[in-house]
Parts: C-alpha cells; sequence; structure tokens
C-alpha cells in the first residue's frame, strides 16, 4: 500500500507543477481500506469542488491505467477544510485567524495565529498579570515550537 500511495503522491506533485495547480499541496495520503484511499489536498489560496474533481479523476485514469488497485476501488479527493493544521504550509494561511494549540506537555494556548517561522510559530495572547493587588489583561506575543506542537485546531467564530 505503500508503494500506491507513493505512485499517487508522485502522480499529484508533478500535476502540481502546473501553473494552475501551482499553489496546490498534499496534506495526506492514506488508505482508509484495502480498497479506498483517501487524498487531502491544500492551497496557498483557495480550493473549490471543480478544481477536486478535475484532481479526482486525473488521479483515477492513472490508477486505473496502472492497476494499481485492482477493479473496485472508492478514491476519496477532498480539502481538510477549517479544522486541524496538519503540515506547517497550512500555517501560512491562516495568519490572523484564532487558533487552539495543543502542546506535547502543558496546557493548550490559544490566541491568534500571528507568523509562522521556520521552527516555530508565534500567537497573540490576552493574558492577565499581576502586579501587586491589580490584576492587568496585557497582550504577549507567545513563540511556541514546532517540536512542541501536538495539534493545532482553528478556532471557528460566528
Amino acid at each position: 500500500m505503500k508503494a500506491i500511495i507513493d505512485q499517487v503522491a508522485a502522480l499529484l506533485e508533478e500535476k502540481f507543477e502546473e501553473d494552475a495547480n501551482c499553489d496546490f499541496f498534499i496534506v495526506e495520503i492514506k488508505m482508509a481500506t484495502p480498497n479506498r484511499m483517501e487524498v487531502f489536498i491544500d492551497s496557498d489560496t483557495t480550493i473549490n469542488i471543480g478544481q477536486l474533481a478535475r484532481l479526482n479523476r486525473y488521479l483515477q485514469k492513472h490508477i486505473d491505467e496502472a492497476g494499481w488497485m485492482g477493479e473496485k476501488y472508492t478514491l476519496d479527493v477532498s480539502s481538510p477544510g477549517v479544522g486541524a493544521l496538519k503540515i506547517k504550509r497550512q500555517y501560512f494561511k491562516n495568519i490572523g485567524r484564532r487558533v487552539e494549540v495543543r502542546l506535547n506537555e502543558g496546557k493548550p494556548e490559544t490566541g491568534t495565529l500571528t507568523a509562522v517561522g521556520e521552527q516555530d510559530i508565534t500567537i497573540a495572547q490576552e493574558k492577565t498579570i499581576k502586579e501587586g493587588k491589580k490584576k492587568i489583561k496585557q497582550q504577549v506575543q507567545t513563540l511556541i515550537p514546532f517540536d512542541n506542537i501536538k495539534k493545532t485546531i482553528v478556532k471557528i467564530s460566528f
């Protein structure tokens, strides 16, 4: 199964070299069952259902021609949508959004994603700081290394 996933990834990387798809990237490819492949694609800008359908047809054609998954299989090509950020590249288009960062150790941190660096992210948070007998709310920038992030979730506000 890993070989099929690697072949599908190579096909997509080739397709993403085209101008129309140059800002697309793979978030995850997995075999949900032996005959069901799930492919999650994202974009630095936007991605729509028509683009995903074209990528699905492109992959299906190659899978069928090569016979990688037999005659009966399911191929789902979709966008991960708003929710958990799985790879670093997803963080960039979510700058300015409210996120909850679940850490490997310690309690989750919640704030607005303000920057993405090579090794870390920065979130702006409102923290209550005690000065003598007074409690003062202050905006602070919190730097969180990628190595310390278990999961980051985009918080949707209505």
